[in-house]
């Protein structure tokens, strides 16, 4: 009758953190096996120590290699799994023989460990349990007696192998992190903290729970001098976030046109690490609330209250992201914000501008590079400027042969201006001209439909959509059946 493989976890380090039933298998079982590096040492097996009896079998599997090369013919990764395979063959010949075998992980069993996989290659065969253990991450929070995580907030367990482009993205888009590898990847988690802007959040644990137990900001830390047996922390933000009065600063975002994906990390960022949100509230409704900011929604057409509301907030201590769609410079917060900033009462606020793809750039990239050559930006709305100027500026851009990106075409209240606008492209463009109609682009609703000027329907227009008119070289294509615009670099030379 085979043996039975138990998976041990052993905790962080320190011998009183193994549980009960870890300390009675390990004294129980016939064979105590565990890993060390080719010195032969075994934190493991000296974590375990108290809890060994006399006359047990120990099997100490040995690494070939950690960090050094290798002159194995498939290179490292085939050093290491002839390795496992050789271990798992070493534990198979105990538990053919009836014996129970402990196998002993730092940690938990089952969260980087060496442990998976030896279970990876007995546990079909053989009868295994896991006893798990408590992580370094837990050890490391409870060192620094700070909370990882609260009510809606998420935890996200990264290895510091990434690279560090990768390592900066994740870090950026979440909330609670512990990172975990630490050592000769140390300087390149630092990058990536500081490419992100949250080294200043991150707290360095060295050997948590051991009597040689380390604490420090991570920026403090030697890269030199960085365990393998180390963790970097960047709990809570509801412990972490700068409290109102710690010095105010507005910044203007933009989230892109609608889809996540188009929001810039660098915006996320920001947004991550503001106290107070202002902007329209449809695009607020765009950020997951959470438990350590606030969100101000006001209607669409207060942008300068909107404005001067959210240099008030900063004056008060607060971080203030100001939220646009697409861009925030274009037909967006920008300009209101830094037009009421330039009051006298406002000189000592710091206003920053943080870019977002632009709806025009969104719609252009679904059609194909309709705006691939020379461009305007025009929009149709008379709101904050006569049609007059909008007239003049349509007629110019179509005297130039511009492609026209057309912005805020209609709305409920203004349901003319599109068949104006056609009326005066058609003067001065081809009626086979070709229009791209974009509508809700990045939303589950978005549609994108492929006309001409002659043909466009002004009826089937709203605020929803954007336009974008082609120039005389803008060619509308056809590939494999589907149709696709783009505008030639090259313009031809004038006869």
């Amino acid at each position: 009758m085979s043996g039975k493989l138990y998976g041990i976890g052993l905790g962080p380090g320190d011998p009183e953190l193994v549980t009960v039933k870890a300390a009675r298998i390990i004294s129980q079982a016939d064979v105590v096996a565990y890993h060390s590096a080719k010195h032969g040492r075994s934190i493991a097996r000296g974590v375990a120590a108290p809890y060994l009896r006399d006359g047990q079998i120990e099997e100490k599997l040995v690494y070939p290699l950690t960090t050094e090369t290798t002159d194995h013919p498939r290179g490292y990764q085939g050093a290491i799994d002839e390795f496992y395979e050789e271990s798992a063959a070493r534990l198979a010949a105990h538990l053919d023989a009836g014996c129970t075998v402990a196998l002993l992980a730092e940690g938990d069993p089952l969260f980087y460990s060496s442990y998976m996989h030896m279970h990876k290659r007995l546990a079909g065969t053989y009868e295994t349990e896991i006893i798990p253990g408590v992580t370094s991450v837990s050890a490391a929070a409870a060192a620094i007696q700070t909370p990882l995580v609260e009510r809606d907030e998420v935890l996200t367990v990264l290895p510091g192998t990434l690279a560090a482009e990768e390592l900066s993205d994740r870090l950026a888009a979440s909330d609670a992190v512990a990172i975990m590898k630490l050592g000769r990847t140390f300087r390149s988690v630092r990058d990536a903290l500081e490419r992100s802007g949250r080294l200043e959040e991150a707290v360095y644990i060295e050997r948590a729970s051991w009597d040689a137990q380390r604490v420090l900001p991570a920026k403090d830390v030697d890269p030199d001098e960085v365990p393998y047996f180390s963790v970097a922390l960047l709990p809570s933000p509801l412990n972490t976030a700068s409290p109102h009065g710690a010095g105010g600063e507005v910044v203007v975002v933009g989230l892109g046109p609608g889809a996540p994906e188009w929001t810039t990390q660098e915006v996320r960022r920001e947004v991550r690490s503001a106290t107070d949100l202002v902007g329209y509230g449809p695009y607020l409704a765009r950020i997951a609330p959470n438990a350590w900011q606030r969100h101000h929604p006001s209607d669409n057409r207060v942008e300068e209250e909107r404005a001067a509301y959210a240099l008030d907030l900063a004056r008060g201590g607060a971080r203030v992201a100001v939220v646009s769609s697409g861009d925030p410079g274009v037909f967006a917060m920008a300009t209101a914000v830094l037009e009421v900033a330039a009051r006298p009462e406002y000189a000592d606020i710091p206003v920053r501008v943080v870019p977002g793809l632009t709806a025009a750039n969104a719609v252009a990239a679904r059609a194909g590079a309709p705006l691939g050559h020379d461009y305007a930006v025009i929009s149709l709305s008379d709101r904050l400027k006569p049609w007059e100027i909008v007239a003049a500026r349509l007629r110019a851009a179509a005297e130039s042969d511009f492609a026209i990106a057309i912005y805020n075409p209609a709305s409920k209240s203004r349901t003319w201006q599109v068949e104006a606008m056609k009326k005066l492209l058609l003067e001065r463009k081809s009626p086979d001209t070709p229009v791209v109609v974009g509508r809700a682009v990045g939303s589950d609703s978005e549609s994108v439909a492929l006309t001409t000027l002659g043909t466009l329907d002004p009826s089937a227009i709203d605020m929803r959509c954007l336009l974008i008119i082609g120039s005389s070289q803008t060619t509308l294509a056809d590939r494999d059946g589907s149709p696709v615009v783009f505008t030639p670099r090259r313009y031809p030379e004038p006869d």
